[in-house]
C-alpha cells in the first residue's frame, strides 16, 4: 500500500482567527487540497480553539464524508470538556472520524512536541481505544522513535504516528542520516507487531522524501505547518501536488 496525503488545515484556521470572520474559508481550502489529490483531511481542534473549533470539526467531517475520503481528527482524550470544547471523546462520537488520532498534548504546549509514554499511559488508553473503535474509528496513537511499541500494541491501536519533529530538526542541522535508523527501526517494531505506521510534525517538501525512503511501510504522513508556508508562495493545489509527486517518487 502506497503512502497516502492527509493536509492539516489548522494553519488555514490560525489565519482565519487571527482576524475574525471566514476569511480564508477552511472548507474552500480543503476543496482545493482534495481536488489536488490530497488523500484527506487532518485537524487538530484544541481546548482554547486558537485554530479549528467544533464548528470547523462538524463542517470537515461533513464534506470528507460527502467527498468519500478520510477525515483525521487529533486530540488529547485526556483534556476535559470546557465551554466551546466539547473534547475529544465527545467530538469523535458526534462526528465518527475514519481515523482518531490520540496526541498528548497540553493547552501550555505551543504545538504538540513528545508521544506518549505507553508504560505509564497505557492502560488508562485501552478504554479509550476501544470506545473509539467501537464508533468505528481507525485508532491512532502518537509515539516517538523508540517508543514501548509492544505497550502501544497492548493498547489495542490500530496504528502509531510517529513525531517526526526530531527528525525534521535533526535534518535541518545536517544531521539527518543520524536520526534515521530509530525511526527505521520503530517503524518495523511496530509493523511485526501488528501497527500500522503512520507518521508527521515538521515534515516539508525538503525533508520528506529522504523520510519516507529510509522509513518502511508509512501509510499515511500528516503535513500542515509546512504545506500551508509553501502555498504561500507556490499555491495551495500545486504545493499539494508537489507532496504527491515527492510520495509517488518515494514509493
Amino acid at each position: 500500500m502506497s503512502c497516502r496525503l492527509s493536509v492539516n488545515l489548522n494553519r488555514v484556521a490560525v489565519l482565519r482567527n487571527s482576524r475574525g470572520g471566514g476569511e480564508p474559508d477552511i472548507l474552500h481550502a480543503a476543496d482545493v487540497c482534495l481536488d489536488a489529490g490530497a488523500h484527506g483531511i487532518t485537524v487538530h481542534p484544541r481546548p482554547d480553539a486558537r485554530h479549528t473549533r467544533h464548528d470547523d470539526v462538524v463542517a470537515l467531517s461533513a464534506l470528507a464524508r460527502a467527498r468519500g475520503v478520510e477525515f483525521n481528527l487529533e486530540g488529547n482524550p485526556f483534556a476535559p470538556a470546557r465551554e466551546g470544547y466539547a473534547g475529544f471523546l465527545a467530538l469523535c462520537e458526534l462526528v465518527r472520524p475514519m481515523q482518531a488520532t490520540l496526541v498528548p498534548d497540553t493547552d501550555a504546549q505551543l504545538t504538540s512536541d513528545h508521544g506518549f509514554d505507553f508504560a505509564r499511559d497505557g492502560a488508562a488508553l485501552r478504554p479509550l481505544v476501544v470506545r473509539l473503535k467501537a464508533l468505528g474509528c481507525r485508532v491512532s496513537l502518537f509515539a516517538d522513535a523508540g517508543c514501548d511499541v509492544a505497550g502501544a500494541a497492548a493498547t489495542g491501536a490500530d496504528r502509531i504516528e510517529l513525531y517526526t519533529g526530531p527528525w525534521a530538526e535533526a535534518f535541518a542541522a545536517g544531521r539527518g542520516e543520524a536520526a534515521l535508523p530509530a525511526f527505521a527501526a520503530t517503524a518495523r517494531a511496530a509493523r511485526e507487531a501488528g501497527l500500522g505506521v503512520n507518521a508527521g510534525h515538521d515534515l516539508s517538501q525538503a525533508n520528506l522524501g529522504a523520510f519516507l525512503a529510509a522509513v518502511p511501510g508509512v501509510e499515511e504522513v500528516s503535513i500542515g505547518h509546512a504545506l500551508i508556508g509553501e502555498a504561500l508562495y507556490a499555491g495551495l493545489a500545486t504545493t499539494v501536488s508537489r507532496y504527491l509527486a515527492i510520495i509517488d517518487h518515494a514509493g
